[in-house]
This record gives structure tokens, sequence and C-alpha cells, in this order.
């Protein structure tokens, strides 16, 4: 039937890894599939065989049969992605052990989800035994074991369906390459994006789509992508309609013609030229690179997973589409429901899904559409409880879906198995309508503290608690219990109510009540994110050098003290990160956007202009109401300029301007383009307005009375 069908099937061999590695050898010899693929140990030398570590290497092949051993570890992320190059007619093995055992094995991936002080004797495999409850119980898996003997009839190579068409092999796929093409040859500013899950041909769509843009005359096509391996596919099939091209590992080149691979990064640094932009696999991009590259190229196409192994299209559909909304109203979508692989309704497909929770989704809208902080209930619930409570895991992992552009499934493992998570919701109703994940950290021995402190020791799992110790300085912060909240989500359609701050209120007394030192969260910078967290009492203590792969932001630590050691450890963080961060601006940190250097500066320790002497005042009274230089004033000007933007009363533009020139050392010309000023003498005389400013703010009587004798209007 499979065969007739195009279907794929998924066969369960559990018992004894002896016996499984037997029967498998058996059926692929009687299937005689020259294209069989073997993961994990023990495969025969004439089935080529991978790990679980190269399983991204065979993306874009196809396999006719697909062995998985899980005796060698279960990657649910490499599992997921390797089950899309089963073609239609194919046979997935899966290799366990007994099934009802499997959650006792040891298995080699757990060490993944472990962290320091956690041993991996002590670890549950939750996430194991609901695969294997789902895979006894689902219809579409054959659970075979000892004394079952597979008989399995020859899967046939079967070729899809005869679609006339040069390149394209179903429906679906001629009408993106036609919209892609569209895009090149239309209106300016209508981006287009191209959605499916695995296996609809959406990457050889945009190869196709390239090829015929080069065969028609254009020369400059660039792609982009997570990573140089994501678009392989687009690579190959554009090299297959274009015989005679040159290709190599980043450039496909004909007749002039390029067609070539940049990371997203360098788009946006170097601006190369293009006809046109391909993004394939935009969810996994992060969004502000994403609103960055459609602000840059004014001809784009888009294209995403929606159900991925490397990250989730949902969060991109809820985040990046509101942003095409506001930013290109005129922008198109096409989704791509034709397999070519296989065919329509595909049962392994859909047993997949369930497995990885790749369909989770939140609550409907409508189950929360009345929930406000005051009618809501704070659980939480324990691992164990959401193993065996499906409808709040899919709810909780679907709300951390759309939070979160790259949530994987091996994220589902570690949500179920991670030895120091715990979790914090709120219900709403029947309906998950918030989440927290928490990770216990900390409370180190102070050897292996002052070895964190020195460098000798990263721990697994505890990036608070290393991050204060190694990177601030201070050895004693790993000693400390410290509640990390790793992610935190709020249902769309009820954000905005103050859920998210009833949830960390919630949180933050638990943390107490447990004997914690400390709250704290690390996360990509933005202005919003840390207006949210120092809303909820969190103040930054650490700002990171570099921006982070995943959310293109350098990533800032927020501390709250519980406790009083907690308490004794901020102030030291606050004083550290207070005079860290200027300095910081001044050289590593110089491009760092103003609105963000403002949120990070307002409130931290400063200088006080009262420790200003009398030569001091002197000096800025002449530079602002008199003529005095700019750079024969600095060291009274800083003071005073980290003075306001602590306080936070001055205007956001004049903030914009003290970060800029005063802190970040940028050049006059850069200064005055970034706020519509002419040049250096505009932005010199907004200087000195803006230090009169704090001059009258700050400064004795008799300073102000000397101001106004130079400045009567002051």
């Amino acid at each position: 039937m499979a065969q007739r069908t195009r279907h794929r099937r998924l066969v369960v061999l559990s018992g004894k890894e002896a016996w499984c590695t037997e029967q498998a050898v058996r059926v692929a010899q009687s299937l005689n599939q020259p294209d069989s693929l073997w993961i994990g140990d023990h495969g025969p030398d004439w089935i080529q065989t991978s790990t679980n570590s190269q399983a991204l290497e065979q993306l874009g092949g196809e396999c006719g049969l697909l062995i998985y051993n899980a005796y060698s570890g279960f990657d649910p992320n490499a599992f997921g992605a390797l089950s899309g190059s089963l073609r239609g007619g194919g046979l997935l093995l899966l290799l366990t052990p007994p099934l009802r055992e499997w959650a006792d094995f040891a298995d080699p991936q757990a060490e993944r989800i472990l962290a320091a002080g956690y041993p991996a004797s002590g670890l549950k495999h939750r996430f194991l035994e609901r695969i294997s409850r789902l895979l006894q119980t689902d219809p579409a898996a054959i659970c075979l074991s000892a004394g079952d003997t597979p008989s399995l009839p020859p899967t046939p190579t079967l070729s899809p369906p005869q679609f006339h068409h040069p390149s394209c092999r179903t429906h679906d796929q001629a009408k993106a390459v036609e919209a892609i093409v569209h895009v090149v040859k239309g209106h300016r500013k209508r981006p287009l994006v191209l959605t499916s899950d695995r296996g609809r041909g959406k990457s050889s769509a945009l190869g196709i789509a390239a090829a015929q843009l080069i065969s028609d005359g254009y020369k400059h096509i660039l792609v982009t992508g997570p990573r140089q391996g994501a678009v392989s596919t687009l690579f190959q099939q554009a090299a297959n309609c274009l015989p005679g091209a040159n290709i190599s590992r980043l450039t496909l080149r004909r007749d002039g013609a390029t067609l070539r691979y940049s990371a997203p990064d360098h788009l946006l640094s170097d601006s190369p030229k293009a006809d046109l932009l391909l993004v394939d696999e935009a969810a996994a991009i992060p969004t502000p690179l994403l609103e960055g590259l459609l602000n840059r190229y004014p001809r784009i196409a888009f294209a995403t997973t929606v159900h991925g192994y490397e990250g989730t299209g949902l969060g991109f559909n809820h985040r990046f589409k509101k942003h095409l909304d506001r930013q290109m109203p005129q922008w198109r979508e096409i989704t791509l429901k034709e397999p070519i692989r296989w065919a329509a309704d595909d049962p392994l497909e859909r047993l997949i899904f369930k497995l990885l929770a790749l369909d989770a989704s939140p609550a409907e809208d409508a189950m929360v559409a009345d929930a406000h902080p005051q009618e809501t209930r704070l659980a939480f619930p324990s691992q164990q409880q959401l193993l065996e409570q499906e409808r709040d895991l899919n709810q909780l992992f679907g709300l951390l879906v759309l939070a979160h552009y790259r949530t994987t499934p091996l994220d589902l493992r570690h949500l179920l198995d991670g030895p120091n998570l715990r979790i914090a919701l709120l219900r709403y109703g029947e309906a998950v309508v918030a989440v927290a994940l928490l990770a216990e950290e900390g409370a180190f021995s102070p050897h292996t503290a002052e070895r964190i402190w020195a460098g000798r020791r990263r721990p697994r799992g505890h990036l608070l608690a290393q991050s204060l110790a190694a990177h601030l300085g201070l050895q004693a912060a790993a000693t400390l219990k410290g509640m990390r909240v790793m992610r935190i989500a709020v249902h769309p359609a009820a954000q905005g109510r103050g859920l998210g701050s009833r949830l960390l209120e919630g949180v933050r007394q638990h943390a107490i009540d447990q004997g914690f030192d400390y709250l704290g969260a690390s996360f990509g910078a933005t202005p919003e994110l840390i207006k949210f967290w120092r809303n909820n009492g969190l103040q930054a203590v650490r700002l990171g050098l570099r921006a982070g792969a995943g959310s293109s932001h350098p990533s800032v630590i927020c501390i709250r003290p519980l406790s009083r050691s907690g308490e004794q450890m901020a102030r030291q963080a606050g004083s550290r990160f207070a005079k860290q961060l200027p300095a910081l601006l001044g050289d590593p940190m110089r491009q760092l956007p103003a609105r963000l250097a403002y949120r990070l500066l307002d409130g931290i320790d400063h200088q006080s202009p009262t420790s200003l002497d009398e030569q001091d005042w002197l000096d800025l009274v002449a530079f602002a109401f008199a003529r005095r230089g700019y750079d024969l004033t600095l060291p009274a000007i800083e003071i005073m300029a980290l003075s306001a933007l602590a306080e936070g009363w001055v205007a956001e533009t004049d903030a914009a301007l003290l970060i800029k020139r005063v802190l970040q050392k940028q050049a006059w010309q850069t200064c005055a383009s970034s706020i519509g000023l002419s040049g250096r003498r505009e932005v010199e005389a907004r200087l000195r307005h803006i230090i009169g400013e704090t001059v009258m703010r700050y400064g004795s009587d008799e300073v102000r009375q000397l101001a106004a004798s130079i400045n009567p209007a002051t």
C-alpha cells in the first residue's frame, strides 16, 4: 500500500541492540536500496553510514531506506531532519531498546542537556518515555520486537507524479517560481514570502527562479541563509537549470552573471548590489537581521519552513509578518502545500510532527481573549506532570515556539529532562496564557568558584554564575544560588496587559521561598526588553562585547537580589558595570545604538557633579556660555553627560548626541548626520546648549550667577 500511495512508513525494531541491528541488516538486504542511509553505530560497510552530528550534511539528498540506531543516542533534531530525506514509498527503521525500557537506557545524547553538578545517572528520560508511549499507541508506527520476524516487500524507486514543466515538479512550485521572478520584474518594495513544511520544494523554487533570471540577463543575485549549508539545495537546483555554469562553494557564474551566497550580517555591513536577494530558511535568522535586509534591498524574497528541526516558522509568522504589514503592506505570501518527495497525508510526516511536537501551538486566541493578571492562576508544574498532560505540554511549547525564533525539538527534550530546569506558568481557565523556563544556577564551593573566576572552569548550564564570576570578577557570586529566567513568553492574544510581570512576580516570590539569592536573565539587548526587565526590578550588570548569534544584539545580564548576600553581590555588580559601561562605549561598543545605550545608562551609578572642583565649573561655564573649546573641557563634560543620562531627564535627541559624541567619540560629521545637523559647528552649538542646561541644573548659586552674567538669556 505504501508503494502505491507513495506514503512512507516507520517500523520500530525494539530489543537488544544485536537483535535490532541484525534485523535491520536483513531488511536492508531484502529491499536492496542503493541509496540506503544508516545513522549510528554498527552499520554494514555496504550502506552509507553517518552520525547524528553529521545529519545536516545529508540535507538535500534522498534515500529510499533510512535506518536510525537510537542505541547510539536519540538526537531529536537529527531524527527530524533526516526523516525529511526519505522519499515516498520509503521505509524508516528505528532501532531502540525495548520500548517500555527505553526511558531507563543511558542515552549518549542526554549529556547535551546536563548541567554541571548534576550526574548523568540521576537524569530522568521523560522525553524518551513520551516518544515510547506515542510509538506504542499511534497506528502509523509498526512496532516489532524479538520473536517477530520482519517481512517487508521490496520498495521500488518511485518517481513523483508527472508534471509537465521543464524544472518544477508541482503546480505549487511553478507558482512560487513565477512569483519570485515577478519580484524582480514587477514593482519595487513588494517582498515575497514562501512558506511550507519540509519537502515541498521551496528551496528548489528559489534556485529555479534564480536560474531563470540569469538566463533572462540579470547579473547580480544574492542568496543568504542562517548558514552556508542551508542554501546547498538552492545552488544545486540553479546549477541543474544552467548547464555549463561554473559553480564553487559560494558562487555560481555563467555569462558574466553571478549567484552568490553571503551571510546576513555581511550583507548589512557591505551592502553589495543585487537585482534580487533570496533569503532561505528565514525563520532561523534573527528578526532584526531580517528587518535590516528588508530595509536594504528593495527586491527580496523570503522562504521559510513552518515546522522545522532548526527552528520554527511560527515565530517568524507572528513577529516578522507584522513588520511587513507595517513597512511594506503590499508584500505577498505563497504557501506550498503539495509534497514533492512523498504524497499528501503522509503518515510518517504526521507521526514525526507528533513525536517532536513540531505541530505544538498555543491555546486558541478566543480562550485567552479576556485574560487579565488578577484572573490567572500561577502554577509550577513538575516535568513529570507536563509529561502526563499532553495538552499543557503542547500549549506551553507552542508559546515558546512563538516567542523564540529558533526553538528546536532538542528544546522539548531539555524542557522535559533538564535536571536544573523549572517551569512556571499562568493559567486562564484551561489555557496556558504565559510561561517561564527557569534554571537553577550557582551554589558552587569556594574552591570551584575560584576556578571559575580564574577562567579554569566553565560549568555548563550556569551562564549567570559563570559570567558574574569570570567576567565581572565577582568570585563569591558563583557560590550564591541563582534563578535564571531562560525564556518567558506571553500568549500573543493577551500581551500588553501585565501578564508577563504578574508571572515574574510569582517567580520572584517562589525563588525567595526556595532560598535563592538572586533572580536573573540574559538576553539580546533591545531598548524594549531592557525597559521590561527594569520595570520588573532587574538591573543590567553586564553587556556582552559582541552581537549574539541568536539575536544579532549584544547580550545583557540583568539581576535582582533576593537575599542579603544577593544584595551585596548586586551592589558590587552594579558598581562594576557603572565603571565599565562608559569605557566600553568609548571603544568596543562605539557603534552600539544610542537608544540602547541610553536605556543601559539610565539609573546607573555615576560620579556626582558635586565632585567637580571650582576650575571644572569655570571650564563648563566657559564652554556652555562663552567660547571655550570642547576638547579642553572634555573631562568635566563627560561627568555632566553621564549625570544627565543616568538621571534620565535629557531629551531623546540630545541624549543620542551626548552618547555618540561624548561617550562613543564618534566623528563630528557622523554625529551631525545622525540627528539632522550640517556639521561640527552645529553639533558643537547643540552640545553647548545641553551642557548649559546641566550647569543650570547641577551648579551652585554662584555658578548659575556666573553663567547669567556671561549670557543674560540664561
